[in-house]
């Protein structure tokens, strides 16, 4: 197969590279930076921008999957960037599998679309999107994955993943981000530290993808279709937080703060950043606040059923490597 990774610098899009590679796939990389690591592994670099449809259309020729990977991932920011990456970026994508021919479009979505201020405990993907989206990542995502379903048809077969919390070795986004609060001594537990969320091991996630993409075919359940994508294996936030800080030498996360008291200040603290122009990024905005301190975990049966799906990597292996990883950097 030739497939198309956008994002392939990234920490998913890396991984699912390495998979496709590993098994002889002949692989692209649609990306704005340079990876020369990615190149030294048998993979073509494209660089580009998802915003230009002439550079994304000509790194779809002779393409026969297109992994759409690539996003742009934050909590807080201007409409227009989130709009411009993640909505006309996508459409970009689906125009050029159009144009070019491509028959599969497997497209990397996120549990956030639905989220909705609410505890959303072992939920399945029948739950609609809410009226109300708390920040433009979530609102941007699900406007693009309803474009991804809709595009499907007989010459272009799409899927849309949806892993939650992606975690392991090589991340340089997620963990690094957490950590560094830790050291610092600026992460506070927010609500009452009961709170379950599903986590999705990297080499699983990867996986996931490609067993959707081999699975794209007429007739089979997966087209068309969204799925959501995880360890199986729901964690008590806060309790696998403090145990990854335990054995990484890092103190405990001694404050907590409710979750009214929290959210109240979020929105003061969104009020002022937006009344007044502020720059860099609020220390606390609702859509985090929300996902801090909330149930969000999901019911992974589709995925099992339509494509064969299941987690290789238990969670405690997986805690296992990463802690290894992060202790050697």
């Amino acid at each position: 197969m030739k497939a198309l990774v956008t994002g392939g610098g990234g920490f998913l899009g890396r991984h699912i590279v390495k998979q496709l590679l590993a098994r002889g796939d002949e692989v692209t990389v649609f990306s704005r930076g340079a990876y020369p690591n990615l190149e030294a592994m048998g993979a073509t670099v494209i660089r580009g921008d998802l915003q230009d449809r002439e550079s994304v259309n000509r790194a779809c020729v002779g393409m026969d999957a297109v992994f759409h990977v690539a996003a742009k991932v934050d909590a807080w920011g201007p409409w227009e960037p989130f709009y411009q990456t993640n909505v006309v970026g996508t459409q970009n994508v689906i125009d050029a599998c159009r144009k070019q021919g491509v028959h599969k479009l497997i497209f990397t979505s996120t549990p956030s679309v639905i989220a909705n201020g609410k505890s959303r405990s072992g939920v399945d993907e029948s739950i609609p999107y809410p009226t109300h989206f708390e920040a433009h990542y979530p609102h941007t995502k699900a406007i693009a994955e309803q474009m991804v379903t809709d595009a499907n048809g007989p010459d272009l077969l799409t899927v849309s993943l949806r892993p939650h919390i992606i975690f392991g070795p090589d991340d340089t986004q997620l963990f690094p981000r957490v950590l560094a609060r830790a050291r610092a001594g600026r992460m506070i537990q927010i609500g009452g530290g009961h709170n379950k969320v599903d986590l999705t091991y990297i080499d699983d996630a990867a996986r996931a993808h490609l067993l959707a993409a081999d699975a794209l075919a007429e007739g089979s359940p997966v087209v068309g279709s969204i799925y959501f994508i995880s360890q199986d294996d729901p964690a008590n936030l806060w309790s696998w937080v403090n145990n990854l800080l335990t054995q990484l030498d890092i103190p405990p996360i001694k404050r907590r703060i409710s979750l009214p008291v929290a959210l109240a200040l979020a929105h003061i603290i969104e009020f002022v950043f937006r009344t007044f122009r502020l720059k860099g990024e609020p220390q606390l905005v609702p859509y985090v606040v929300n996902e801090m301190a909330l149930d969000h975990y999901f019911d992974i049966s589709r995925a099992k059923q339509d494509f064969g799906y299941e987690p290789q990597v238990s969670m405690e292996e997986a805690m296992r490597r990463t802690v290894e990883y992060f202790r050697n950097q």
